[in-house]
């Protein structure tokens, strides 16, 4: 990786100029953006570069089957369909929702600690499904492969903990359903994999797909802003942990890490759920 030396210009990715960039291509010196980066052992290399080697393959071109993110996305729509919430907006009051939503006093009064798992499957209207499973999708594509289905799903099951956890932190009296904590959490992990490359997320397309929904978070209403914050945090933790353990050559060390913070955000989620949340 060759990242642009100190006093030149601004550099933009030469396939894509309106994206700022500060790695070079380690053979030809091209600027590359994230999205046309192939890791190599001697560096970053830009799409023309790296098909002058064999099996090469960047996180766009690596084709192996997202199975955990489409087998998410098929158990989110199933869920969808069972709940018979088919508004355009949100819309509530099903049987299923009132059973597996993210609910504080539910988990603390009737220890249904499904709910903080059950909940992130749930979505309450078609636009509220659509948003989410595009993100998630997009995201899946991108890190799944790069990480492999296990690492993946450990990710996706911190983030998605972490953002129950979150939620029921500032509103555990709210009935709470989306994938929306989890799919931020993938966000986050992205987000630290840039990072750890040299990359300030923050100049490419990830840093702006987080603050553009962070922004929506607090604008909108009925948004979870505690799910999707706890959900960004845990998958920031998740991702750090398992880029970790990837460097030490350590990988069990990564699920451990993953564990423990599942477990941490149980105890969180279980003992925030009789609180009156940080906001009341």
């Amino acid at each position: 990786m060759e990242a642009a030396g100190a006093g030149t210009a601004t550099q933009t990715c030469y396939r894509h100029p309106n994206r700022v960039t500060g790695v070079s291509c380690s053979s030809c010196g091209r600027p590359i953006c994230p999205d046309c980066m192939t890791p190599t052992p001697v560096g970053m290399r830009c799409p023309e570069c790296a098909r002058q080697k064999t099996k090469v393959h960047n996180m766009r071109t690596m084709r192996s089957d997202p199975r955990v993110t489409v087998g998410i996305i098929i158990v989110c729509a199933v869920a969808f369909l069972a709940s018979g919430s088919f508004g355009i907006g949100s819309s509530g009051g099903s049987r299923l929702l009132n059973d597996f939503a993210l609910f504080g006093p539910a988990i603390d009064v009737d220890h249904e600690y499904w709910r903080l798992v059950t909940g992130g499957f749930l979505h309450a209207g078609l636009l509220h499904i659509g948003f989410n499973m595009y993100l998630l999708w997009i995201l899946g594509q991108m890190l799944e492969p790069t990480l492999g289905s296990g690492r993946f799903a450990a990710l996706y099951a911190t983030a998605l903990l972490w953002g129950s956890f979150g939620a029921l932190l500032l509103t555990p009296d709210a009935r709470t359903v989306g994938a929306s904590g989890a799919v931020f959490g993938l966000m986050g992990a992205a987000a630290v994999e840039l990072r750890s490359r040299g990359i300030n997320p923050f100049q490419t397309d990830i840093g702006m797909l987080i603050l553009f929904n962070l922004g929506l978070s607090f604008v909108l209403s009925g948004i979870s802003i505690g799910g999707h914050i706890g959900g960004l945090v845990g998958g920031a933790l998740a991702g750090m942990a398992l880029g970790y353990a990837d460097r030490h050559r350590q990988r069990a060390l990564g699920y451990v890490a993953c564990a423990v913070l599942m477990v941490a955000a149980i105890v969180g989620g279980i003992a925030a759920a009789g609180g009156n949340g940080l906001s009341g």
